[in-house]
């Protein structure tokens, strides 16, 4: 049995990679585009493959040679900021890759498992009254990258209906773990840290909104739910993945604060702020749950101290070679 990740060398694909390895006899394959360093250390025990998701041709050509029996669709341009900048840019990055693997699929006459990877964010503006959030609240989008996640999301169900493909199609919440990008506030906050603990920086902390609220996970329970989703759930359904409880950025903030090795003072800078900002998100699971059994095993705490260690032996060994 052969799995194919798109966005194998992200952060979350990395680490779906690394569960499958160790948890499952999956042959694994992945599709990367240009760089590959979170996936260096797994390059003996899968087979990585050069291609670019916009294009059909490429698409087409890497699912005919692999084959897969499972297609875990991973790949997006996955941050909410640069959506405000370049709307289309983020429309086209998302919504064309998803379009050409169902295309591709449909034209080879094969039959894979397929996820697809929404987002949380695709139901927005949602109302206090509302929460937590189930697989059934109104679609809200308050960004271009929300609206090109829902439009992922609605090609995976339209397929499954029109050409009867086995497409299974997640939302995960927000998620932290190790080789996250710094675009991200707990792996920002965390590189801060470790920059002002090696004297490359001021003892002052940047920060933006530290009052929303947000329903973080652990990557590592995340791409568990990926695979036991798309295993277990039930094709053509929508799942929602998250922990079921809401930090406030100012308590991840202050939970890291508390791991720093020297005092730091914190700061807030407009440039940090978004344009639009929901209050609060929270998740409600229960779908999941009983489909699979999955909930999250990992602590809040474990996480931000995964995060904090991660980014500071990468500041490390960047120092180094800077010095060097």
């Amino acid at each position: 049995m052969k799995a194919l990740i798109t966005g194998i060398a992200g952060f979350a694909g990395s680490h779906l990679a690394e569960y499958l390895l160790a948890h499952t006899e999956l042959e694994v394959s992945g599709i990367i585009h240009r760089r590959d360093e979170n996936i260096a250390h797994l390059q003996d025990r899968l087979a990585l493959l050069r291609g670019d998701l916009r294009d059909a041709d490429s698409v087409r050509s890497i699912l005919a040679q692999v084959s897969p029996d499972y297609v875990f669709h991973l790949a997006a341009q996955a941050f909410v900021p640069p959506s405000w900048r370049d709307p289309w840019g983020t429309l086209e990055n998302n919504i064309r890759p998803t379009l050409n693997i169902l295309e591709a699929v449909v034209a080879l006459g094969i039959k894979p498992k397929i996820l697809i990877v929404g987002s949380a964010d695709e139901y927005g503006l949602v109302r206090e009254d509302e929460l937590p959030i189930s697989e059934d609240a109104p679609l809200r989008p308050y960004s271009p990258y929300a609206v090109s996640k829902i439009a992922q999301d609605m090609l995976g169900y339209q397929y499954h209906v029109s050409h009867k493909l086995p497409i299974v199609r997640v939302r995960p919440f927000n998620h932290i773990g190790p080789r996250q990008s710094e675009a991200f506030v707990a792996a920002d906050f965390a590189k801060q840290i470790a920059e002002a603990e090696r004297g490359l920086r001021q003892p002052v902390i940047k920060v933006g909104n530290l009052e929303a609220k947000r329903d973080f996970s652990d990557v590592r329970d995340i791409v568990r739910g990926y695979h036991l989703t798309l295993t277990h759930g039930e094709l053509g359904e929508v799942y929602n993945l998250g922990a079921e409880q809401a930090f406030s950025i100012r308590e991840l903030l202050d939970r890291l604060l508390g791991m720093s090795a020297i005092p730091l003072e914190v700061e807030q800078d407009p440039a940090r702020l978004r344009p639009s900002d929901v209050p609060i998100v929270v998740s409600d699971c229960t779908k999941i749950r009983k489909q699979t059994g999955w909930r999250p095993q990992i602590p809040i705490e474990q996480s931000l101290r995964a995060v904090l260690e991660y980014w500071r032996k990468r500041v490390a060994s960047t120092h180094v070679k800077e010095v060097d």
